[in-house]
C-alpha cells in the first residue's frame, strides 16, 4: 500500500512539473508575441508607447 501511495506521489509531482512547463512556455510565448516588433506602426500609436503630436497642431502652438 506505501508503494502505492509513494508511486501515486511521484506521477503527481511528474505531472505537475510537466503542467507548469507548459504553462511558463505559453505564457513565454504570449509575451515574445506581444513584444515583438510590428512590421509598421499603427495610425495612432507611436512605436514608443506615447500619443504622437500631431504635425498641424504642432506648428500653430507656438
Amino acid at each position: 500500500m506505501k508503494k502505492l501511495l509513494a508511486l501515486a506521489v511521484v506521477a503527481g509531482g511528474v505531472l505537475f512539473v510537466i503542467k507548469r512547463n507548459k504553462d511558463a512556455k505559453a505564457e513565454a510565448d504570449l509575451w515574445r508575441e506581444a513584444t515583438a516588433p510590428t512590421e509598421r506602426p499603427l495610425a495612432a500609436v507611436s512605436t514608443n508607447g506615447s500619443a504622437p503630436a500631431k504635425t498641424a497642431e504642432a506648428g500653430t502652438n507656438n
